[in-house]
């Protein structure tokens, strides 16, 4: 993934609702009846939140009749820490000035 990726994809993390969204999803899917009440946030809110969530990786949706239900994608949340971990590496041979001191 890009540059541009990786930050639409931390982008995800810097709302208070889709945190919110998170936690409430670590306990198993949930359908978004269920978050909007627990949220209290309307349908069309949640709707903004779990298109970024479910486009960043983050979230899975599976949509039954009429319902849609969402739960934490396992391996979108693994690829999420080995881009994080990408960025904060410590690299000594990268130094700035080393070949200076």
């Amino acid at each position: 993934m890009g540059f541009r990726e990786d930050v639409r994809r931390a982008k995800a993390f810097t709302d208070e609702s889709r945190l919110a969204i998170l936690l409430a999803l670590q306990d198993g899917e949930k359908c978004g009846c269920s978050l909007m009440e627990l949220l209290k946030i309307s349908q069309p809110t949640l709707s903004h939140h779990m298109k970024i969530l479910c486009d960043s990786d983050l979230v899975v949706c599976r949509k039954d009749g009429k319902w849609t239900y969402y739960s934490i994608s396992p391996e979108g949340v693994e690829s999420f820490k080995e881009m994080i971990s990408s960025y904060t590496r410590y690299d000594n041979s990268r130094k700035c000035c080393a070949a200076k001191h």
